[in-house]
């Protein structure tokens, strides 16, 4: 079962609404405010990586005010 982490940099003052919206996101398991870089982290998971790839392209980035992402995809344990 695929898990990554996903970076998000989303609009400033967004941050609250895009991480309610995240957390009701099936396949997101955990999500946190960060402070850097980033502004949000997210942990997801999927049953194939073609399932996190339309996660990551098709319910994260377009959630309104998300700028940009970064997916650190993670290796088996």
């Amino acid at each position: 079962m695929p898990r990554a982490f996903v970076l998000i940099n989303v609009e400033s003052g967004s941050e609250d609404e895009v991480l309610k919206i995240l957390k009701s996101v099936e396949g997101v398991e955990e999500a946190y405010f960060a402070y850097g870089v980033y502004d949000l982290i997210t942990k997801i998971k999927a049953d194939s990586m073609d399932e996190l790839k339309e996660l990551v392209t098709r319910r994260i980035r377009t959630i309104s005010n998300v700028r940009s992402t970064l997916t650190l995809i993670m290796m088996e344990e």
